[in-house]
């Protein structure tokens, strides 16, 4: 199946119809709970808005599906760490009434000793895939896949479901990342990366900007057929799992990731440039933050329309220029400006989940004599694997005074 979807790559890549050469599209329709209905009447409207999904899935009735859900962790729904039960049930129900009916869902967690279908019940998307009678996939084997064409990875170890699936629906969540800001469409495929590799992969590609063209790989081999996001609670702050819900009542959907993903940017008062999946994802032709269409059910609509409509620039996401090699003549302060995660002594636990997902060999954080996290910053890679699975949200991602005075005077 992963052979045949190869060879449809350049043919998905490429634009199909006249009317899409003036750029990528983006529906953004408002959606004020996650009341079923309405949720199901929003990710409808946006579907119609882009075409209908017969037009963006470009497969036999008869395709095997896999709805690829963000799953991070075992969390509740209102937490807003991963896609939404109603969300996910609507996207379902809708192929389903397509004619799509050969459907599997799954995502490979974050903590690979949990099993997905453990945390698929405790964000509620089990029990809406049950009553839609859709099965879950095989996310607990996985397969070494070639990718010759790779930037950056020339091979990934893709969960069995993956490998043997037609096509991909990607269900993403808007929320923020400590080391990409954001993770949306783009990095949800991420996901599709069986187990432990995972966390070997933020090991090996260890800075924000080869991570970005790791995942920009990775979207060109997997090619998803379409991309939802939930917005309507998004996560701001500490995300990807520690951060705070935040209403944003949107829901997007796009053939293009990256374009995606811009809107969301739009939505936040984010640059899109400033975010690595983008600039990777463009170059490297998963997509467009560049030349999109953002269609709603007024109308057309430009970013700043689109922003004064449907944005909300209080939310908290990272805005400021990171060090980038800025300083190279007082290069020595670069250790100075970057950001490490910080144990909240009086909220952890002493689980060991950071320690278990901690991808450096020899581990940089350890439980020490008083049973909490304690860091060896000389091994840290400043991946936030720890952070992002926290599970009592005891770790911070934090900047030392003198990277917060120049991230506001020098602008790096």
């Amino acid at each position: 199946m992963m052979a045949k979807r190869c060879e449809m790559r350049e043919d998905v890549n490429r634009t199909e119809d006249a009317d899409e050469k003036s750029g990528a599209k983006v529906a953004l329709v408002r959606c004020g709970s996650y009341d079923e209905e309405e949720v199901y009447e929003a990710v409808k409207k946006a579907f119609e808005l882009l075409g209908g999904i017969e037009k963006m899935v470009k497969l036999d009735k008869d395709a095997r599906l896999v709805l690829k859900p963000n799953l991070l962790a075992r969390t509740a729904p209102e937490k807003a760490c991963t896609t939404h039960p109603s969300v996910f049930k609507a996207v379902g129900k809708l192929l389903l009434e397509a004619g799509f009916i050969n459907m599997r869902y799954g995502d490979s967690p974050g903590n690979p000793m949990v099993k997905v279908e453990k945390v698929a019940e405790s964000c509620g998307i089990k029990q809406a895939a049950d009553q839609l009678k859709i099965p879950i996939g095989d996310f607990e084997h996985g397969q070494t896949v070639d990718f010759d064409e790779g930037r950056v990875a020339d091979s990934f170890t893709l969960c069995r479901e993956i490998i043997e699936s037609d096509g991909v629906i990607n269900i993403c969540k808007m929320k923020t990342h400590q080391l990409e800001r954001i993770t949306g469409a783009v990095k949800n495929t991420f996901g599709c990366v069986y187990g432990v590799n995972k966390g070997a992969s933020h090991a090996k590609f260890a800075t924000a900007e080869v991570f970005a063209k790791m995942v920009a790989d990775l979207n060109r081999l997997v090619v998803p057929q379409i991309h939802i996001m939930d917005g309507i609670v998004a996560m701001e702050g500490n995300g990807p799992q520690s951060g705070d819900p935040k209403e944003m009542n949107v829901i997007l959907v796009s053939k293009d990731p990256v374009a995606l993903d811009a809107v969301f940017c739009c939505l936040v008062d984010l640059a899109p440039e400033l975010v690595p999946t983008n600039v990777s994802g463009s170059e490297q032709g998963v997509g467009t933050y560049e030349d999109i269409q953002i269609l709603t059910e007024e109308g057309p609509a430009t970013r700043s329309e689109a922003f004064e409509k449907y944005g909300d620039g209080s939310f908290d996401v990272q805005r400021g220029k990171e060090y980038r090699g800025a300083l190279r003549p007082i290069r020595f302060l670069a250790p100075f400006l970057e950001k490490k995660p910080v144990v909240r002594k009086e909220k952890c636990i002493g689980c060991g989940i950071c320690v278990q997902v901690c991808p450096v060999e020899g581990k940089a954080v350890a439980l020490g004599a008083d049973k909490k996290a304690a860091y060896d910053y000389s091994k840290c890679i400043k991946c936030y694997c720890c952070q992002e699975m926290c599970p009592e949200s005891a770790i911070d991602v934090r900047k030392s005074l003198l990277a917060r005075i120049a991230d506001r005077s020098w602008k790096i």
